[in-house]
């Protein structure tokens, strides 16, 4: 059996046996798929020591720690399949050591560079996803997946977001997010494409798009709204990002006091290990706050000049 044909049999188990969704899906196909075109003798042949050049290879290549980690986990679990589907009789990931897990920081804006980023907003559409960007901490996944149903009711302050794994959560929404969802839907109508096959595609999204096939925005486009914020603010547009909006987001309601488990919630964290690491972005802020700000220790760092 070919690789191609080896790596669609493993994404069909995945779908069918383990409910994968096609984000997860497209995820090992890529990852499956550099390992096919990089490794050698080809993904089914392959013994312990190709594979292992080819792990090695990674870091040769500029790719990050966390990639490989998930290059590894893909090729563990392909491999596994193909052991009890007795498409092979060994394990060539078994001496595999996955990479050093490093503690890398979010990257984050401050609240000042938040509020420029919304006040470039060039219409009520671009305001309300950087609102729900920013102020409900959604993934741009959850984002242009939002149905219009999704939108709340009057009298409402939240929404029910379907996040990963088809895992469902309520997200509060604040005043400003509400008001701007409020102007995007008075105006959203009015952007609906005019061809009825595309228009009763697009109504069903609560951000449509006039030209995707599918009818919604995509997440392209969402980066190009961002960038061409970032730039109106005065922001450099590297350091804007949709997961930077969401690690915002958490990090400022963590500097203001709240509690993780409360954070891990309205993030959709399945582990609330993963929303630890904003304790250690709000720890710096502070340190910096009181090495710069406090009386007592800008008069010690005069001294020691």
């Amino acid at each position: 059996m070919s690789d191609s044909a080896l790596i669609e049999a493993f994404l069909e188990m995945l779908s069918a046996e383990r409910g994968a969704r096609p984000n997860t899906l497209d995820a090992y196909a890529r990852d499956l798929d550099d390992v096919r075109l990089n490794v050698r003798g080809g993904l089914g042949e392959a013994d312990a020591s190709a594979i292992e050049a080819y792990v090695a290879s990674l870091a040769q290549r500029g790719l990050s720690p966390a990639t490989a980690r998930r290059r590894i986990s893909a090729l563990r679990q392909f491999y596994r399949f193909l052991l009890e589907d007795n498409a092979r009789g060994d394990d060539p990931t078994s001496r595999l050591d996955a990479p050093k897990r490093g503690r890398s920081l979010p990257k984050t804006l401050s609240v000042e560079e938040i509020e420029r980023l919304i006040a470039a907003a060039e219409t009520p559409r671009d305001k309300a996803l950087i609102e729900l960007l920013y102020g409900a901490g959604l993934r741009v996944s959850e984002l242009v997946a939002l149905p219009l149903r999704a939108a709340p009711k009057p009298g409402q302050e939240h929404m029910i977001i379907e996040g990963k794994g088809g895992k469902e959560r309520l997200v509060a929404l604040g005043r400003p997010a509400l008001a701007a969802l409020d102007a995007h839907l008075a105006a959203r109508d009015a952007a609906l494409p005019k061809l009825e096959a595309r228009r009763t595609k697009a109504q069903r999204w609560l951000f449509p798009s006039n030209s995707a096939a599918d009818g919604k925005l995509t997440r392209r486009r969402v980066a190009q709204i961002l960038e061409a914020a970032s730039i109106k603010a005065g922001i450099d547009p590297t350091r804007v990002s949709p997961h930077v909006l969401r690690h915002a987001f958490a990090t400022h309601l963590v500097e203001g006091g709240a509690d993780l488990r409360t954070v891990q919630m309205l993030l959709g964290h399945a582990d609330i290990a993963t929303t630890q690491i904003y304790t250690h972005v709000a720890e710096g802020r502070l340190k910096t706050l009181v090495e710069t700000k406090h009386p007592l220790a800008r008069r010690k760092k005069l001294g020691d000049q």
